[in-house]
């Protein structure tokens, strides 16, 4: 059971990332204007009375004048921390940050972290109930059992509003939607499986519980714990938790439940299982190992013993990962979207089905690339990927069905199909892809060159991709300074290769390949020799070119176009293409992505076209519809100027090739991106708001994308280089080493090139 990866990384990187100017990894952002006094006084006093009064009067109205409706609180005491332990409430701060994250990324629920300084139960239960009116629900978090039991039934019992323990529910809900697809797959039916779970936790008890809501025989479930199978008329290390599913059986030990056995879930410890208890397992075993981070029995042991198996794990790195990510964000989504009083079973058996569903059906294109090219329903693809698009819409509606059917709703859904729309708005497909390509470039490592590989943030950067699995870095500079930096930073430098322009064994080729492009361009031999020498951005654009490496990052020790000059010295523009740099702004909801920034300072018609075929391109490949606007100053010739013409023919040429795309201009960019203000020209063809915006030059397209970086509130990503005839990218100077990592990732992805 997992709600991340398995991807590795040093305490410094996990350190780092969490420190920094503004600590932590939440903030809150007021979502109406506060700019003039008068915003003030309607946020506050006097003008705040009047919602007051209006609750005070109909309680309900609360949903619509607060954002309680999209509010979850994130509860947890630390006793139960990620599998490290009982360190406290104040610990467990990271982890519910986190999780705060998570609700945010995945279905734009609004959640606030708190730790509850008590191990005390009723003075946790007390703590919470109290705080119902802040809340449109309550995920507890990191309890430990048999508490977590007594706090959560409780709360249900006290509450009028969702409460979920996700340790117990979010990994029985993804469990159970790979169940359900494993038992399709092999012929079984589920009321005929025999099923042995391992560990008697809250996790485990939730698996029970739900496999039986789902059709399995109760007695056909057997329970086992540190001390072997819970029988019936077992007296020692019970509870009554453990008692409620205690089996008719004479088996006592794991080996003997697991003969015969169809289905074995894993909620204990590494190494629980043996090759010989899967061996005595029956045909087709289903085995979803499940403990972390390392499982009950690897996948690779069991493929050795049983061909025929089909496995899970809560592991990133195999196949079938049961993951609560893909859970508890869009239950809460569907369950707050109905003002749900509870989570009841009926809408955790909606939720397992409607994932068993998603993974049965044709899966996308970025999802089926993440996971090296299975694009259909089967034994490795029997759950859904945590980044598939299509979730935030099924699994929401499918709970508020539930929600509705069981009687549990407080405003039913009257319109389903505008339903799906108002779902599908709340996330930014391109977050997805960018998720995708992580996996994707883990699936299909590459080979990436850093070349300048002496500065911190790049060895930084190249670190966490060597970690993170995603490819092999191939660090440029000088031996001994590389490897200071690297013992400094806590790696062994001989995890590393160090590419030395002075020592290396492939300069000679290289002199005398750079000699012959440029020879009849003013170089002497010696020069060659020099550039490739003492110019590390040449030397890496010559691995680059002669297939050393599959992609390149530059560009913190230069300016950028210094640092195209160098790297124009060995690899040409794409055929038929002008290179041109794309800033990408990914917000919550959106994203725009605004060309050329780097490169061309006064484009011509052509390259205008050009820019904009190119772009809709890589805005497709994000997720994103194109829509593309070409900016100006004025409006379709308000005020008129000499210099609308080239934009003009751009979009006339664009005509002439009939683009399988949307396009306009000239237009001001509030017409572009406004629709109140794109109503005042009905013959726009833009049917929404653009998400690619052409800039008629470098001059306003640079300013525009570093003002949107420094003033803005989503995530500038990029500059990043299009139209090269190798997958070269040039990073901004202040880059970080998140955004290293990132272009790096993107470009052994072959996403943006």
């Amino acid at each position: 059971m997992s709600e991340g990866s398995n991807v590795q990384f040093s305490e410094r990187e996990a350190l780092l990332f969490h420190s920094g100017r503004r600590p932590g990894k939440i903030e809150i952002v007021a979502s109406k204007p506060m700019a003039t006094q008068r915003d003030l006084s309607l946020a506050y006093s006097p003008g705040v009375a009047v919602p007051v009064l209006a609750i005070a009067k109909d309680p309900a109205t609360a949903y619509d004048y607060t954002v309680k409706g999209n509010l979850v609180a994130v509860i947890s005491n630390g006793t139960a921390i990620l599998g490290l332990g009982n360190l406290g409430a104040l610990a467990s701060k990271p982890v519910m940050e986190g999780k705060a994250v998570l609700f945010k990324r995945f279905a734009d629920v609004d959640s606030i972290d708190l730790e509850l300084d008590t191990e005390d139960t009723d003075a946790f239960v007390n703590a919470v109930a109290l705080m119902e009116p802040s809340f449109g629900g309550i995920n507890l978090e990191d309890i430990k059992a048999p508490e977590c039991f007594i706090i959560e039934q409780a709360l249900r019992e006290r509450m009028n509003i969702p409460v979920f323990h996700d340790d117990q529910h979010g990994t029985a809900i993804i469990s159970a939607a790979g169940l359900i697809n494993a038992v399709h797959l092999t012929g079984r039916r589920m009321e005929d499986i025999k099923i042995v779970v391992n560990g008697a936790g809250a996790a485990s008890i939730a698996c029970t519980e739900l496999a039986k809501a789902m059709g399995v025989k109760p007695n056909n479930v057997v329970l086992c714990d540190s001390k072997g199978v819970i029988y019936k008329g077992r007296t020692e290390g019970m509870n009554q938790w453990k008692s409620a599913h205690a089996a008719e059986t004479t088996d006592r030990t794991l080996a003997d439940a697991m003969r015969g056995a169809d289905v074995f879930f894993g909620l204990s410890v590494a190494g629980a299982v043996t090759q010989d208890m899967v061996k005595s397992m029956a045909d087709k075993p289903i085995i979803f190992a499940m403990a972390n981070p390392d499982p009950e029995i690897r996948p690779e042991d069991v493929k050795a013993v049983r061909s025929d198996a089909i496995m899970a794990t809560g592991r990133s790195d195999y196949p079938n990962q049961v993951n609560n990510v893909l859970g508890f964000p869009y239950i809460f989504r569907g369950a707050l979207d109905v003002r749900a009083t509870t989570i009841n079973e009926e809408m955790k058996v909606a939720a397992a089905r409607a994932l068993a569903e998603l993974a049965r059906q044709q899966v996308p294109e970025e999802v089926a690339a993440a996971y090296g090219g299975a694009r259909s329903f089967g034994p490795d693809y029997i759950i859904p990927a945590p980044f598939d698009p299509r979730l935030i819409e099924e699994v929401p509606l499918a709970v508020a069905r539930a929600a509705m059917d069981s009687g549990v709703a407080r405003r039913p859904i009257l319109d389903e199909a505008a339903y799906r729309t108002e779902l599908r708005a709340r996330l930014n497909p391109t977050t997805a892809v960018l998720a995708s390509a992580y996996e994707q470039a883990r699936a299909h490592p590459k080979r990436v060159i850093f070349a300048e590989a002496e500065e911190e943030v790049v060895l930084r950067a190249a670190i966490s991709f060597r970690e993170g699995g995603y490819g092999t870095p191939l660090l440029v500079g000088r031996d001994e300074p590389v490897r200071r930096s690297l013992e400094r930073l806590g790696v062994n430098p001989a995890d590393f290769e160090i590419h030395n322009a002075r020592v290396s064994p492939g300069v000679p080729e290289m002199v005398e390949r750079l000699y012959a492009r440029l020879q009849r361009k003013g170089h002497l031999l010696r020069d060659c020799q020099r550039l490739v020498n003492n110019d590390r951005n040449v030397f890496g654009a010559l691995m680059l070119d002669m297939g050393m490496g599959d992609a390149m990052i530059t560009g913190v020790t230069r300016h950028f176009r210094q640092t195209m000059v160098q790297v124009k010295l060995v690899i040409d523009p794409a055929g038929g293409h002008v290179p041109f740099g794309i800033h990408m702004m990914v917000g919550q909801k959106h994203t725009v992505f605004i060309a050329d920034t780097t490169v061309n300072e006064r484009p011509t018609a052509s390259e205008l076209a050009d820019i904009a075929e190119q772009t809709a391109t890589v805005a497709r490949a994000m997720g994103q519809e194109p829509r593309v606007a070409f900016l100006s100053y004025a409006n379709f010739g308000n005020p008129p100027g000499k210099w609308l013409d080239t934009i003009r023919d751009a979009v006339r040429l664009l005509d002439m090739r009939g683009v399988g795309f949307e396009y306009e201009g000239e237009m001001t960019p509030d017409v572009a991106l406004n629709r109140d203000m794109n109503r005042h020209y009905p013959f726009s063809r833009l049917s929404g708001p653009a998400t690619v915006l052409i800039m008629p030059g470098l001059q306003s397209a640079n300013i525009s994308a570093k003002l949107l970086k420094e003033l803005g509130h989503g995530t500038v990503l990029g500059p990043f280089l299009v139209g090269m005839a190798k997958p070269v990218q040039i990073a901004a100077m202040t880059s970080t080493a998140s955004d290293l990592t990132t272009m790096a990732v993107l470009a052994a992805a072959g996403v943006v090139r």
